[in-house]
């Protein structure tokens, strides 16, 4: 280094230019970078490139993480960031098989020293099934991340998967999160946006507790910062139009958005950068709302509606890393997964519901057929269903208006969870497995117990 200044000395003030800008592209990541930031990666993450390049943008490294990485490799790292896509495929849902993988107790013991995690789509859900957002006691799940609802004028008017570039305001003084220091208060970020399930459904109580915590980081607005419950402002139906919440020290933070995919969303990974620095401290908040303890009622099926149990020809994989997930944490269960359709007609059942059977709408006969629910002993079945139900809503509509089947009057959809458990503490297993929340997440699903 000293031999290239003093040579440097000699050069024409162009070439000093051209060389500064070469050093600083190229050579000055290699010999200046201290910073690494671990790029967490569950089997189905795909977004790690374009974080890997945000991190580069903003001078830090990226270190490659795989899911089953060795506790030194992770705990080596100064940050972390957990990329989109969709881990495990998203079976049971979106995030939640990966935030019970032994990694995710690393990165808990790793924020508690105040290291900066920044989870961003799959990777906010994932951080909010793990109860590390918002951050409640002991880390319990207490918010949701679950199906997106366009919302106009109190009609739905969309569902499902959706793109677009949203606005974002930042609704917390800047100096609140180790990933907003950059940022102006009020300040509009213009990114991209692309998922599935990425509305926040919070409690009231919890709600008015982040508000105050300024853990409500940013906000969905229009151009001009105007904030609106109506689609297009608010893409997904989320709460509080949130796209992003921290936990109550500032340093996790949960956020849809993609900020990694534009250079206009550079201001949060420099921000996490100078916060690694200065070894700034988290906030002292705490959140004091406990989460209800899950009940769980016994199954009575309307008594004018039909139900059909859907079992698979093929290999239910979704099952099966359900029952890996289960059996990783040391709870030795069986697990098997069915459809379940609660469907209410008018006038003759039979001939209404072979009306819809033949739509193909409810299951694929090539894959698929009509069962029902065995009973075996050491065993319990669970019925789960979203409290709204977007999916059944779609189905409704398709089979009345595509197929002008206009005796469906009511249609239901659940998941049926078998399981068998070996134990002879059989119930002591059933609610560790419940306790979990693999089956469902308490917020955005009714559970009942069917055996």
């Amino acid at each position: 280094i000293f031999a290239l200044t003093v040579a440097l000395l000699f050069l024409p003030i162009n070439c000093v230019t051209k060389f500064h800008s070469f050093y600083k592209e190229h050579l000055g990541y290699f010999i200046i970078m201290a910073i690494n930031i671990g790029v967490i990666q569950f089997p189905g993450s795909n977004t790690e490139r374009e974080t890997g390049l945000a991190i580069k943008r903003s001078s830090m490294r990226p270190v490659e993480v795989l899911w089953n990485a060795n506790s030194e490799k992770v705990q080596g790292c100064d940050g972390y960031i957990i990329t989109g896509g969709f881990s495990f495929e998203d079976r049971s849902r979106a995030g939640v098989v990966a935030s019970l993988d032994p990694i995710i107790g690393i990165l808990k013991e790793e924020a508690e020293k105040g290291k900066p995690i920044f989870g961003i789509c799959n990777g906010a859900q994932i951080l909010v099934e793990s109860g590390l957002v918002p951050g409640t006691e002991k880390n319990q799940t207490s918010i949701a991340l679950t199906d997106n609802k366009r919302i106009q004028n109190n009609h739905v008017v969309g569902t499902g998967y959706y793109n677009t570039w949203a606005d974002l305001i930042i609704s917390v003084p800047p100096e609140s999160t180790a990933f907003t220091r950059h940022l102006n208060s009020g300040e509009i970020i213009h990114i991209p946006l692309a998922h599935a399930e990425g509305r926040f459904i919070i409690p009231d109580k919890l709600l008015i507790e982040l508000i105050n915590n300024n853990q409500t980081v940013f906000r969905y607005c229009d151009d001009s910062g105007e904030i609106s419950s109506q689609f297009p402002i608010n893409p997904n139906g989320s709460d509080y139009n949130l796209a992003a919440v921290s936990n109550s020290g500032g340093n996790v933070l949960a956020m849809m958005p993609h900020p990694e995919r534009t250079k206009l969303g550079d201001k949060l990974f420099s921000s996490m950068r100078e916060f690694i620095q200065q070894g700034t401290p988290t906030n002292n908040n705490k959140i004091s709302y406990v989460p209800e303890k899950n009940t769980i009622d016994y199954y009575t099926p309307d008594d004018k509606a039909s139900e059909w149990v859907i079992d698979m020809v093929i290999t239910d994989n979704e099952a099966a890393t359900v029952q890996n997930a289960l059996q990783r944490m040391g709870l030795d269960a069986t697990v098997n997964r069915q459809q379940h359709w609660e469907i209410t007609t008018s006038g003759d059942p039979k001939n209404s519901l072979k009306k819809i059977e033949d739509t193909g709408e409810l299951f694929n006969s090539n894959k698929e057929y009509i069962s029902a629910i065995t009973a075996k002993k050491n065993s319990a079945s669970f019925l789960i269903r979203q409290k709204e139900d977007m999916h059944s809503q779609a189905k409704f509509e398709s089979i009345r208006e595509r197929f002008r089947i206009n005796e469906l009057v009511k249609l239901k959809r659940g998941v049926i969870w078998n399981i068998s458990i070996k134990n002879t503490n059989f119930e002591s297993v059933l609610n560790s497995i419940i306790d979990t929340n693999i089956l469902f997440n308490p917020l955005s699903h009714e559970c009942f117990r069917i055996s």
